[in-house]
């Protein structure tokens, strides 16, 4: 059987898996990828449409036979003769392009486009079909080799997107990994995380990213101790989770705790972690509601906020050093836990 790396489904019984299922269909999945409209979230303001475009690209990567669909944010009215930074980012388990729309419109609103690209192996996809087939679908989208694809899925959309026609207007050195969940997995691995295998390292690092936005992230599973791991990232990164950021389904859990683990045994020199009160896993997802109706909103919002100061200070660009300081003093009574980047 393959290797698992990512947030795997252990063998079980066939009564747990049927379980497991259910539960990671009914929960996990439907949470990744709400059917909302772009930007449009309830209770949350989302930037005015004509600020931003968006464009869906069905892309095929001939070299591994391997559909990469995409859905490209794009300011509405970038700076006549800037180039505009890029943010490409990287889904849960069972979402698609058209999930975490609250940031794509957002970021593009900002000045930033945003690529979000769609794992044709781990997407929404899984929930469809002979639901007693449902577990063999979930193994397989743990797969090593699944997280393997993830990882070359950004670096294919990101060669296609330079490329093309906007690829010239890309700003080369601001060019920045992100993703939730799984998507955070592939966020640290295309950063420099590495996984040894047989003796040998398995190196996805992309080095055309310079920054990464890691949200939620599992740890690596059947690897132990994380650091030798996540030492070797040496870009700059922002870590984003809450208290109650847990994954629990039958047979399987990893507590918030986890979240905060990662950021520490990740190496960035310049690395920042924001820690909300209460919430969940998916209040980083559109789904609204979870983690609270009221909080919900709020931290999305701080969300989005934090991670353009985050890359303001870190990259340069529209701010200046102090938005992070900024951020933390407007946000102060969401937070449990806040460690600003070294300067």
């Amino acid at each position: 059987m393959p290797r698992r790396l990512l947030v795997a489904v252990p063998r079980r019984s066939a009564r747990w898996l049927l379980g497991l299922s259910l539960a990671m269909g009914l929960g996990l999945a439907q949470a990744q990828d709400a059917p909302l409209p772009a930007g449009e979230t309830p209770g949350l303001a989302g930037p005015p449409a004509q600020s931003y475009q968006v464009q869906d690209l069905d892309w095929r990567d001939a070299a591994r036979q391997r559909a990469v669909p995409v859905r490209l944010y794009w300011p509405a009215e970038p700076k006549p003769g800037a180039a505009v930074p890029l943010i490409l980012f990287s889904h849960g388990i069972g979402g698609s392009r058209q999930g975490y729309s609250y940031l794509g419109a957002f970021w593009a609103s900002q000045g930033w486009a945003s690529l979000h690209v769609q794992h044709v192996g781990s997407d929404r996809s899984l929930w469809w079909g002979n639901p007693l087939a449902l577990v063999e679908r979930l193994q397989g989208a743990a797969q090593e080799r699944e997280a393997v694809n993830r990882a070359r899925d950004i670096s294919f959309a990101l060669d296609q997107l330079l490329q093309g026609e906007r690829g010239a207007a890309v700003d080369a050195a601001r060019i920045v990994a992100a993703g939730h969940s799984y998507g955070a997995n592939t966020s640290l691995l295309l950063s420099g995380a590495r996984v040894a295998r047989q003796g040998q390292a398995l190196d996805l690092r992309d080095p055309r990213i310079k920054a990464a936005i890691i949200i939620s992230a599992p740890p690596f599973y059947g690897e132990g101790d994380p650091a030798p791991i996540l030492r070797p990232i040496a870009i700059p990164t922002l870590h984003i989770t809450a208290t109650e950021d847990v994954i629990r389904i039958p047979g399987y859990y990893s507590a918030a705790s986890d979240r905060q683990a990662v950021f520490e045994a990740t190496g960035s020199p310049a690395k920042a972690l924001a820690v909300f009160s209460g919430g969940s896993h998916s209040i980083f997802t559109d789904r609204a509601g979870t983690g609270g109706a009221e909080l919900n909103p709020r931290v999305k919002a701080a969300t989005r906020e934090l991670t353009l100061a985050f890359l303001e200070q870190v990259l340069g660009g529209r701010g200046d050093a102090a938005a992070l300081q900024h951020w933390s003093e407007r946000y102060r009574g969401l937070l449990a836990r806040w460690v600003q980047p070294a300067p």
